[in-house]
């Protein structure tokens, strides 16, 4: 096993267990903190919390170079190891007042950050629903752990979306949708059955799950849609990838953008390869 491999072992293993922490951490803390992320959000204290511990534990690992999280402005450097990690410790934190299900997005890079979405290692999410699961794409191989205790139990090795899409979920006010896209949607919500949740994450892994599209588009008040490319679409892209589906940005896949800055934002669509083919086709066709 190489330095990055065990490193990587023990990023993901840290990040397992420091979930029942985190839930736990849910508990009075639903309000806002009082304070603005780089990107303008307002900031639960959920998040920083969740941002603080996770700072602290993977950062003291041997071979981790760099922590950079959503909720702080600059990466932080911790010595001379090979790998970088870029973390959304809480997608959907406005789902925590009432009590849905969110998140925590990770991306392992053998490269300082920012950096393409080809540097990725590893890459993953947790989801803190009825159930804690996390789902991480590794070796090409994705594969879904139930937590109990901060401990992994495999439930599916090597997951695919499904050949037969069934659901789609589309993020962004709709009076803010581009024409184009409106036109896309249109045609997909008479095919697919619609499943969104107001958390990232959970609309991704339904994708996963059961086939489809999720997309955080471009929009007319905000071009490059929401998420952002370091701590999100690159994960998401990453994992969507290595289970036999597609990401684009509208045009290219979401790994080989070339970031400008730690918190670029940039329009998501990942999802089963003709559905994504037939997206980059309209957006195409409409400019």
């Amino acid at each position: 096993m190489t330095d990055i491999d065990s490193t990587t072992d023990q990023i993901i293993a840290t990040i397992a267990r420091s979930t029942s922490d985190i839930r736990q951490g849910f508990v009075g803390r639903r309000e806002t903190a009082g304070n603005e992320n780089p990107s303008g959000e307002i900031q639960a204290k959920a998040d920083v919390y969740a941002d603080e511990l996770l700072a602290e534990r993977l950062s003291a690992i041997d071979g981790v170079a760099q922590y950079a999280s959503e909720e702080r402005t600059a990466v932080g450097n911790h010595g001379d190891g090979a790998l970088s990690v870029a973390i959304d410790p809480l997608d959907g934190t406005s789902n925590l007042r009432s009590n849905n299900p969110l998140g925590t997005v990770f991306g392992i890079y053998d490269e300082p950050l920012p950096a393409r979405g080809t540097a990725l290692v590893a890459a993953g999410y947790v989801i803190y629903g009825p159930i804690t699961t996390m789902v991480c794409a590794r070796d090409d191989t994705v594969t879904e752990y139930e937590i109990i205790g901060g401990e992994r139990s495999v439930v599916t090795e090597n997951s695919t979306l499904p050949e037969t899409p069934r659901v789609y979920g589309f993020g962004g006010r709709v009076p803010n949708w581009t024409d184009v896209f409106r036109e896309f949607a249109s045609e997909i919500e008479t095919e697919l059955e619609l499943h969104y949740s107001g958390a990232m994450i959970n609309d991704v892994n339904q994708v996963l799950i059961h086939g489809g599209i999720f997309a955080y588009p471009a929009l007319e008040d905000s071009p490059n849609g929401k998420l952002r490319l370091q701590f999100e679409a690159n994960p998401i892209g990453y994992i969507v990838e290595t289970a036999g589906g597609r990401s684009s940005d509208g045009t290219q896949s979401l790994l080989d953008v070339e970031p400008t800055d730690l918190h670029d934002r940039i329009p998501l669509h990942v999802g089963n390869t003709e559905l994504i083919d037939r997206l980059e086709s309209t957006l195409d066709a409409g400019e």
